[in-house]
């Protein structure tokens, strides 16, 4: 398996190219759905620049050495949102697909749960050639289907011990001003 090393430019590029790529598609939705832990920025990023409220949908599959052990998906029992109800039209993000298990599986929790929604469409990063679903919008096709090593993995990594190295504590006059 290949590897694609992405920068924190390059990400936020990518996200501005899916926001591009949704605005000139024309079509409205009135709720974004992130699946978490992945999709959190994305969704962030894009609730903010199309003024949209977005809802959490946390979901679980990875692990094992180096989060690279995929098992089975888990997911919350209920959405985390500020809204009273959900939207009827979502746009549901997530950072890529992967093999797609987890895109598939959180459109037919959204289904299952929420009966009233009319139409859902998905957007993430990077789509992989080995994916079992096709996203409606994606910034990369991966036709060698890489392992993606995103630019905040480097906090899997390290500690807060190894963070707190790196600064020194202010003293208690600092902190206090």
């Amino acid at each position: 398996m290949s590897d694609l090393y992405v920068s924190w430019s390059e990400y936020h590029q990518n996200i501005e190219k899916l926001v591009a790529q949704i605005y000139h598609s024309q079509w409205t939705f009135n709720q974004i759905v992130c699946i978490a832990k992945g999709g959190l920025r994305v969704g962030d990023l894009l609730c903010r620049l199309y003024n949209c409220p977005l809802a959490i949908l946390s979901a679980s599959s990875y692990g094992g050495e180096n989060n690279r052990v995929r098992g089975e998906i888990r997911f919350s029992q209920h959405l985390s949102m500020t809204t009273a109800n959900l939207g009827d039209r979502l746009l549901l993000v997530d950072d890529l697909a992967d093999s797609g298990v987890s895109l598939q599986a959180s459109l037919n929790w959204l289904k299952y749960h929420y009966t009233h929604v009319q139409d859902i469409r998905t957007a993430v990063l990077w789509c992989k050639d080995c994916s079992q679903i096709k996203p409606d919008y994606y910034v990369e096709y991966l036709t060698d289907n890489p392992w993606i090593h995103q630019p905040f993995e480097y906090y899997e990594e390290v500690t807060p011990a190894d963070i707190a190295e790196k600064y020194t504590p202010l003293s208690v006059e600092q902190s206090t001003k």
